[in-house]
């Protein structure tokens, strides 16, 4: 729907997950504040229509904590899967015997799962209608095409040609912002020539809770567990590749099982493929006044770690403790010296996850033999060391640095 010249107190652009949390979150803190959304598809409320997109992500533990604080996870949780241990692999694809380097008991010392599957649609859905619920303004379907900076607020000017003006502008629009390339901020950013496959498998065999990832020198290949005999795939392979996969189904097939073997049993593809490129781009500014970015519009990295929505989840839970903050102190919120609160707690994190991420793709996208040696022997090691792979469990678990509240499970 169309909007007039509107006054709001925060926009947000982007209706994904790291939009709507963020939304839900504000209002939910503070009620009656005014906060707008907008979006180029409408909420996506249908649950047969979101049972069709079979897309899911491994939801850190706490980020579900998050999720349940807001109020969401009680819809979630029935059509979640707990990764109860994970196993990682490193061979050619060709080798006969594939060895198992490290192992993870999937708990936390809580005895909680580290991370929970979640259909990416379901997700999406019951934040949606939360947020309808708790009074945020959808606009959609709209986009935002500019945006101008004026004493005391942003206009954002929209596609359907109306404008929304407020003290805050959060542009949460994917790694390719157009928010963040009109405000000039600057990117770092390359491609690993590889692209991500994703897709929902059906087999025969149980996984137990079981995620698996499998390290070959064109990429990493997970296999993700969901609720029944189901798993989710995301398959790194180098593009041209990926590109010949999507698009033959024998191909695709055979290539699959040679990656799979038998411990599935009998295999069955169910979910649309689709590949997308795989690089690395961190904005070198988080923040300008009267502008915030959040999620991929401020980093976009490798899905080896499986920590890219887990950021944009604790984008948010920072994001979202300082605004409210700083408006219950009478402070304005788009304000640049209270934007970089947010930029503070994030920039370090950010930066080291997107170096970790980078580091291990190289390590390990290769078939180096010296290299392939060194970094078995390395995994073997962690595998021998109990306080370690603790360690290793509390950061998959975001369980690490200075948390915010929602994370912790906490109201604002």
């Amino acid at each position: 729907m169309a909007a007039t010249d509107d006054r709001q107190d925060i926009v947000i652009a982007g209706g994904g997950y790291v939009g709507l949390s963020l939304a839900l979150a504000l209002a939910r803190a503070l009620p009656g504040l005014k906060v707008a959304l907008v979006d180029a598809r409408p909420p996506q409320t249908d649950p047969e229509e979101a049972a069709k997109d079979l897309r899911a992500s491994a939801i850190a533990a706490a980020a579900r904590r998050m999720l349940a604080s807001l109020g969401v996870w009680e819809a979630i949780e029935p059509h979640s899967q707990p990764i109860l241990d994970m196993i990682i692999t490193d061979s050619r694809l060709d080798d006969r015997v594939r060895p198992v380097f490290l192992t993870f008991d999937g708990r936390t010392d809580d005895g909680e799962p580290f991370a929970h599957m979640v259909p990416n649609a379901v997700m999406v859905r019951a934040l949606a209608i939360a947020a309808t619920e708790a009074g945020v303004t959808i606009i959609a379907p709209d986009r935002v095409v500019n945006f101008v900076v004026e004493p005391g607020r942003a206009v954002a000017s929209l596609a359907s040609g109306g404008t929304l003006s407020a003290s805050l502008l959060v542009a949460a629009d994917g790694v390719r912002s157009r928010i963040r390339t009109l405000a000039g901020i600057r990117t770092s950013s390359w491609s690993y020539g590889q692209s991500g496959i994703v897709t929902t498998i059906e087999h025969e065999y149980p996984h137990e809770g079981r995620a698996e990832e499998h390290f070959l020198p064109s990429g990493p290949f997970a296999t993700l567990p969901l609720p029944g005999n189901r798993s989710s795939l995301v398959w790194s392979e180098k593009t041209a590749l990926a590109e010949r996969l999507v698009k033959d189904d024998f191909l695709f097939e055979s290539e699959l099982m040679r990656r799979l073997g038998h411990r599935f049993g009998e295999v069955k593809v169910i979910g649309q493929r689709a590949a997308f490129p795989l690089g690395l781009t961190l904005a070198r500014d988080f923040v300008r006044p009267r502008l915030a970015l959040a999620g991929d519009a401020a980093h976009g990295i490798h899905p080896i770690a499986g920590q890219g929505l887990n950021m944009g989840f604790r984008d948010v839970a920072a994001l979202a403790e300082v605004l409210v903050e700083a408006i219950r102190l009478g402070q304005d919120p788009g304000a640049l010296d209270v934007l970089e609160r947010y930029q503070t707690w994030r920039r370090f994190d950010t930066v080291e996850m997107a170096v970790v991420t980078d580091i291990l793709n190289r390590l390990f996208s290769n078939d180096i033999a010296p290299v392939r040696m060194i970094r078995d022997i390395g995994l073997g090691l962690v595998d021998r060391l109990p306080r370690l792979k603790k360690h290793f469990i509390k950061e998959a678990a975001g369980d690490s640095g200075d948390m915010p509240k929602l994370l912790a499970g906490h109201a604002i």
